[in-house]
């Protein structure tokens, strides 16, 4: 499978259900509207009873796309049965991506019983932790951080499998919103900060968890209310008969909301809602503030045709075309990429690079309506530049008059610790040309490039509140305390 070499990563997708019938099936169909956010591995847990009566829990997980991994139907019933469930979409951040012991949910058995976690995020502490549960006699069978979290709930002296949990989170440092299954709960939390997003919703009497409110338009879930941040969720047989489930506060400290911005620029699909706000709400904002700030006229006084980088920029070019219009700038809104969703293993021509083939096989050009006309490409981000570089040339054997590059977000000019996998500050294109946009301009080979800057980004989300938000990507400053050596090594395991 080509993979897009430009594309910030996402970090992964989470599902849980408590009290349904068909719970591992509606988990398949949740983790299925999440396929954005992972696509190397996948795996759904379920917990049922054997014939004795005993506690079971089942799994399933494999390498590749959630309907690969789960292309036998029969795997729900004769697998995974049980009225409870949690699943996964992988995207590694930390953790060797082609080892399949790291494909979650992770499972153990401890003394209170079994246990189940999937996890969303990247905890900023894990190696300081591991090491000093290695050190305790703690053997750990995977190299992902999310073990992490299961070591510290097995070997808390508590006895409450709640307060377990809490203690343990209490530990962590970092972004994660997590699902954990147990013999008779389902517990889903946040991190203090509230990095990553994480729904609660209702299936007629069963309760659903989702990173995207997506998964439960799919399966016909009612969306109840965002899991807040710091908060443990407890759902259990009480709650199902209540239709109450119980809160919990991982700390009683207050600490400022710093939500990830890149949720609304990329990683979260335009039709969930999360952070309070709907994402194509907050696209289209981001795409008018793009026009309103950095417009594009033709020189000849023709209409200016505006186009995406399907799909992820569909709707920043609806609000960009939308706002040109207000500014009394003649425009349209066209299709001038096609976007092949088809894609599987591809093999190299001769004398074709790779790159090339990457982009040929993932986007054609319509030809007619780029010839001869000022062409304005809107794009949510640049990572490396590579890329954009191959769509600019590929646009460019259309004959258009300009090419111009507006970008809805800022430039990236620092990794990510939170779960979104950057590639090396020295990487980014920014860094490569020390900050310098015309330089970009010119290797890119566009008529102009021009990106929001950060204060434009933040007046965008700024019916959010601006200052719930996490920009340390664009900005360098992190909400919370990073240790640089101990990340780098993490990142490399």
């Amino acid at each position: 499978m080509i993979r897009n070499p430009d594309r910030p990563k996402c970090n992964c997708g989470i599902v849980g259900i408590f009290g349904s019938p068909h719970a591992s099936l509606q988990t398949y169909y949740g983790l299925h509207a999440l396929q954005h956010r992972g696509q190397e591995a996948a795996g759904i847990v379920s917990k049922s009873k054997s014939p004795k009566g005993n506690d079971v829990f089942n799994i399933h997980k494999g390498v590749g796309l959630i309907t690969e991994v789960f292309g036998d139907r029969s795997v729900f019933h004769s697998i995974l049965p049980g009225n409870s469930s949690i699943g996964h979409n992988r995207y590694s951040t930390t953790g060797a991506s082609k080892s399949r012991k790291n494909i979650q949910p992770f499972v153990v058995n401890y003394r209170m019983g079994n246990l189940a976690v999937a996890h969303n995020g990247n905890l900023t502490n894990a190696k300081q932790l591991r090491t000093e549960l290695v050190n305790e006699g703690a053997i750990f069978q995977t190299t992902s951080d999310t073990e992490v979290i299961l070591h510290l709930i097995a070997r808390s002296k508590l006895n409450n499998q709640i307060d377990q949990i809490k203690e343990a989170l209490s530990k962590i440092e970092g972004a994660y919103s997590v699902v954990i299954l147990t013999d008779d709960k389902l517990i889903a939390a946040r991190d203090p900060i509230g990095f990553r997003p994480l729904a609660l919703g209702k299936l007629n009497q069963a309760f659903v968890f989702a990173s995207e409110t997506c998964s439960f338009d799919l399966i016909s879930a009612s969306f109840v209310r965002e899991v807040e941040p710091g908060e443990i969720v407890v759902v259990d047989n009480k709650a199902i008969i209540s239709g109450a489930p119980e809160s919990y506060r991982i700390t009683d400290t207050q600490i400022p909301k710093k939500q990830c911005i890149f949720e609304y620029i990329y990683f979260s699909r335009p039709d969930s809602f999360i952070f309070g706000h709907n994402v194509d709400k907050m696209r289209r904002r981001l795409g008018k503030m793009l026009a309103k700030k950095h417009p594009v006229r033709d020189p000849d006084g023709e209409k200016v045709i505006v186009i995406s980088v399907p799909d992820s920029s569909n709707t920043m070019a609806l609000g960009y075309q939308t706002e040109l219009e207000k500014l009394n700038i003649s425009s349209k809104i066209e299709i001038g990429l096609i976007r092949n969703h088809y894609i599987g293993r591809t093999f190299i021509l001769p004398g074709q690079e790779k790159r090339e083939v990457g982009v040929r096989i993932k986007f054609n050009t319509v030809r007619g309506v780029l010839q001869g006309r000022t062409i304005v490409l809107v794009d949510d981000s640049i990572v490396r530049g590579t890329t954009s570089k191959q769509l600019i040339n590929l646009i460019k054997e259309a004959n258009p008059k300009q090419v111009h590059l507006r970008i809805a977000s800022a430039p990236i000019t620092n990794p990510c610790y939170y779960g979104m996998d950057f590639p090396s500050k020295e990487e980014l294109i920014v860094n490569k040309f020390k900050g310098d946009i015309n330089s970009i301009k010119d290797y890119l080979e566009v008529d102009s490039l021009e990106y929001l800057t950060i204060d434009e980004m933040m007046e965008a989300v700024s019916e959010a509140n601006s200052e719930n938000f996490c920009n340390a990507c664009f900005s360098g400053k992190y909400p919370s305390v990073v240790d640089l050596s101990v990340t780098k090594e993490m990142y490399e395991i």
